[in-house]
């Protein structure tokens, strides 16, 4: 085993991040797939197809059932969330004992087919408690700071978000709308470029994206910074292509993603954190303007509320 490996091997997976339970492993495989490397995808659909199998293999054996090197192997273990490549085994393990128990199947990570709904309930509220606790751990408040001072003073800002994430650029949109400022969310990929290239210096533009390589909404983000507008991404993958044209990016937490709660629900959770502090930043800089153009929205609506 080279050094390199050997430093691999051992090192921890990062402050504050518990590797995935056993369960999770097949969607950890599903949503980081497209982003690895050939290599890698040969060793992740490798364990997910057959946990039992490369539960007994050293990290020598599965580099060479899967034509690679350990190297390899166990940067393949550290992407999908473990330590190193002796983790991997463990819920490989895991995962194995719980196929051949016959027990009933997750939905999600801890969530089985014959749960009582009240369990779901609680496992549910757990879930978000800790998809927000770790998304508030992770999220730069220095880049979170540079994006408010920049929505702040901006002429206009262009927010670009698809499917589930483009409900979050409607969420931020509106709020913004309601403190005065000039706001537009584009989930019309054809519209977003169009727009995107009317930007200049003094506009803001943010993609929102949990997989960090969503094509339709890179396109727009490019074309504003390309023109002079600040960029901003909100996303699950700060090493993903749309940081690229981002002038600040703001990390929101990819660890609880599951068969039943892709980025539609849990990462949503989190992307609307990061909305709501935006908001709330801007809004306190902007506080002379803000507060009565709040308080004149809130009174525009008062009538449809009684």
């Amino acid at each position: 085993m080279t050094q390199d490996v050997k430093e691999i091997f051992g090192s921890p997976g990062g402050p504050g991040h518990a590797p995935p339970a056993p369960a999770a492993l097949t969607a950890k495989v599903r949503t980081l797939a497209p982003s690895m490397t050939r290599s890698m995808q040969r060793v992740a659909e490798a364990v997910a197809g057959d946990p039992a199998g490369c539960a007994a293999l050293t990290v020598t054996g599965l580099a060479e059932l899967t034509g690679t090197s350990e190297a390899t192997v166990v940067r393949t273990a550290r992407l999908l969330g473990y330590p190193g490549y002796r983790d991997l085994r463990l819920a490989l393990a895991g995962l194995a004992a719980q196929q051949q128990s016959g027990r009933a199947p997750a939905l999600t990570t801890d969530i089985a087919v014959d749960d009582p709904i009240a369990d779901v309930v609680a496992k549910l509220a757990y879930d978000e408690q800790q998809t927000l606790a770790d998304t508030a751990a992770g999220l730069d408040t220095v880049q979170l700071g540079a994006a408010v001072a920049a929505l702040a003073g901006a002429r206009r800002t262009d927010v670009y978000g698809i499917g589930a994430s483009g409900l979050v650029a409607q969420d931020l949109t509106q709020k913004l709308l309601r403190i005065g400022l000039i706001a537009h969310a584009h989930s019309d990929p054809h519209l977003a470029v169009t727009n995107a290239v009317q930007l200049r210096s003094g506009d803001v533009a943010i993609a929102i994206t949990h997989s960090g390589s969503t094509g339709d909404v890179i396109e727009p983000l490019r074309a504003a910074f390309e023109h002079g507008a600040t960029t901003v991404a909100i996303t699950g993958r700060p090493d993903g292509p749309v940081t690229q044209y981002a002038d600040h990016v703001l990390t929101t937490s990819t660890s609880r993603e599951s068969e039943l709660r892709p980025a539609a629900m849990s990462s949503r959770t989190s992307q609307l954190l990061v909305v709501d502090c935006l908001f709330i930043g801007v809004a306190q800089r902007t506080y002379e303007t803000a507060a009565p153009a709040l308080a004149a929205s809130y009174e525009a609506l008062a009538h449809r509320h009684r």
